[in-house]
């Protein structure tokens, strides 16, 4: 091979090797802008489920309380906590779970990464 040829492929795997680069690194941008989307989005409706949750729930303790005042107040209270503390674990023992099993951000990228890790040590 011709010095000149050696030096012309090695530009050319130069620009294969920049134009992977650039389309990993433009992976990385993507999937970071749908990260940061989804998190907005999550944080959106946490937050709207969290606020009508505990308006609703305020409210049903005091009719609960309000309907038994007079014969079991005790009894209402009791029951009303005892639910609170129930729903409260099982959405905690959901989001543990949740936090657990989900996938770990750019998940996508590393593979790709590790695909091209893969091709360039070629066949083992």
């Amino acid at each position: 091979m011709s010095p000149g040829g050696a030096r012309e492929a090695l530009h050319a795997l130069g620009e294969d090797v920049l134009a992977a680069a650039r389309v990993r690194l433009e992976l990385v941008s993507v999937e970071l802008q749908e990260e940061s989307q989804r998190q907005k989005d999550v944080l959106r409706l946490t937050a709207v489920a969290v606020l009508f949750g505990v308006a609703g729930l305020a409210a049903l303790a005091v009719l609960v309380v309000a309907a038994f005042w007079e014969t079991h107040r005790l009894a209402a209270l009791a029951a009303v906590t005892g639910a609170y503390l129930a729903a409260a674990a099982w959405a905690g023992l959901r989001l543990r779970e949740r936090v657990r099993t989900s996938p770990p951000p750019f998940s996508g990228t590393i593979a790709e990464f590790q695909r091209d890790l893969d091709m360039l040590r070629g066949p083992q």
